[in-house]
């Protein structure tokens, strides 16, 4: 099969286009005939030799993907060869084919396009697991959300406001970004080069503050997050892009009771990813059939330019997700060639 290994730790030059052998199905898992995979930060980090895989993973990139079950494990139910499906891995998915556990897999429903289901598995269970089991959301909280036009912001705008969130604040970088997060469902998205988030935040709720914050950031962020946090609130971790070293006053941490949290996916065990998987097969996924929920989809790249995908990612002014195609669709026509979606 076709598929892209890192050669060396380095930039995405090290991204080598290789034949590897097809993966045969463990007990417990499906192998997956692998029409597009998603494009995700871990996937850098992975490159640059700061992001190994856990034992026993794939060394090759690639943390979720869509296609046609090929053939099924021992002890697998639930699915069968030719389902649609998308998957959350911890490794494999650049390539034509890619073994996963079949309690990380979710069916596609028919109304949602094949490919654009690779969007999916790795932002929902980010969220799903961060704003709900880590941050404790509840309805009518008040909810901020960093980084609101990336992959995972996407989601987690549209998740929170479906989880019954009363207000949903959400900074971006551009007018274009901005307006997406409006459009997906933030009651205000804030400029982050132009507004101080702390100060939008307190004005709208009064002083009182967010209940949440999603925070792919760190950095000098945390101060701020703190400070925009409600009594009682909850900051969540998912990255940090701005640095992870940090130094804070802890005063207002404990007059206004506050939780600092954050959480990884990838090292997480396989119960914890089934469990992740059926909460937001329960609580998400019935959305995203019904069409409430929606993958928001920058650009396509074939599987064979992944050093250009990753090009594009570090350069951060992508909408939502990068998909990787492997030039393989059931229906016969190659969706590798379309860009700007």
């Amino acid at each position: 099969m076709a598929a892209v290994e890192i050669e060396q730790p380095g930039g995405p030059e090290v991204l080598r286009p290789v034949e590897r052998p097809i993966p045969m199905p463990a007990d417990g898992e499906v192998l997956i005939r692998v029409v597009a995979a998603g494009l995700n930060r871990g996937d850098l980090l992975q490159r640059q030799g700061l992001y190994p895989p856990p034992p026993g993973a794939s060394d090759l990139p690639g943390l979720e993907v869509s296609g046609l079950v090929a053939a099924c494990g021992g002890g697998v139910e639930g699915f069968a060869p030719g389902d649609r499906v998308c998957a959350l891995v911890a490794g494999g998915g650049y390539a034509g084919y890619c073994a996963a556990p079949a309690a990380q897999c979710l069916p596609v429903p028919d109304g949602l396009d094949l490919a654009t289901a690779a969007a999916l598995p790795e932002a929902l269970c980010t969220v799903w697991t961060n704003l709900v089991e880590r941050g404790a959301l509840r309805s009518g909280d008040g909810v901020l959300i960093h980084g609101g036009a990336s992959g995972i912001g996407t989601i987690a705008i549209q998740a929170a406001r479906l989880l019954g969130a009363a207000s949903v604040f959400a900074t971006a970088g551009s007018p274009g970004k901005l307006a997406l997060c409006s459009e997906l469902g933030a009651d205000r998205a804030v400029d982050h080069r132009n507004e101080d988030f702390v100060r939008v935040v307190k004005d709208a709720t009064g002083g009182r503050g967010v209940d949440v914050i999603l925070d792919m950031v760190g950095g000098d962020y945390l101060d701020r997050n703190i400070e925009a946090l409600a009594v009682g609130g909850r900051l969540v971790h998912i990255s940090f892009i701005a640095g992870s070293r940090i130094c804070a006053d802890l005063r207002p941490v404990m007059t206004k009771r506050l939780t600092i949290t954050g959480s990884t996916l990838r090292g997480r065990s396989a119960a914890d990813k089934a469990a992740i998987v059926a909460g937001v097969r329960a609580a998400l996924w019935p959305h995203v059939a019904g069409g409430g929920l929606r993958a928001v989809l920058d650009r396509g790249f074939a599987l064979s330019a992944a050093a250009d995908a990753h090009r594009y990612m570090h350069e951060g002014r992508h909408r939502g997700k990068i998909l990787l195609h492997t030039g393989w669709h059931p229906s016969g026509n190659d969706p590798g060639e379309e860009t700007g979606t």
